[in-house]
């Protein structure tokens, strides 16, 4: 098929043991990526920009991709009206890869799950593609996100069945019940790579902060 480099690549990360391996899958990956998600028919990055657009208004700034890699949203977010985006990624071959392309203001080496060196209520929105994925990160990485967005402000994210059933879906009723967000939006599932053998379907999910 023709997403099969793609599916190599992806097998690896997805069964990557520490964020250090993940970080190293990525730095080899990273002169090659958009091609090959490109020939994979790579669907998160336009399912998330459709969603952040209706629910964040043009202009919103400062926004954060979370786990930019190359930075195909963030291309993408500047023609669509958002000014100021910032990334962060664990890679360091990824986020080399983004900055080339002009798109962003600042770029930020970090791993979501653990701290983030942000303000509370920082950002207006943020949006997250791909991450929330097998072998990357899970539920432990909301509450972070969560609070380095403004209130009334809009967190758009991707995730795999796999961790939607992991953790991820309970976690989401709990924030829920503690009056911490809403849920405005949520997709039926999909394939997110159509191209490649990998059938295990994703949702986009649009948080509002409470």
């Amino acid at each position: 098929m023709a997403g099969g480099k793609s599916e190599e690549k992806l097998a690896a990360v997805y069964g990557a043991k520490s964020d250090e391996e993940i970080a190293a899958l990525y730095d080899d990956w990273a002169g090659s990526y958009d091609a090959e998600m490109a020939a994979a028919g790579y669907r998160h990055p336009s399912i998330c920009l459709a969603l952040l657009a209706r629910h964040l208004p043009r202009g919103a700034m400062p926004l954060l991709d979370a786990g930019a890699g190359t930075g195909l949203i963030g291309e993408w977010l500047a023609i669509t009206g958002y000014p100021h985006v910032e990334a962060l990624d664990i890679s360091a071959g990824m986020l080399a890869v983004a900055e080339r392309k002009g798109v962003y203001r600042a770029l930020h080496r970090h791993a979501l799950g653990a701290s983030l060196p942000f303000a509370d209520g920082h950002f207006a929105g943020i949006v997250s593609a791909g991450v929330f994925t097998s072998g990357h990160v899970g539920a432990e990485a909301l509450d972070e996100l969560i609070r380095i967005c403004r209130r009334g402000g809009a967190i758009v994210l991707t995730v795999k069945d796999t961790v939607w059933n992991g953790g991820f879906a309970e976690r989401l009723v709990e924030l829920e019940a503690q009056a911490a967000i809403t849920r405005a939006e949520e997709t039926p599932p999909y394939v997110s790579m159509p191209g490649t053998d990998d059938d295990v379907p994703s949702r986009c999910v649009v948080l509002r902060i409470a």
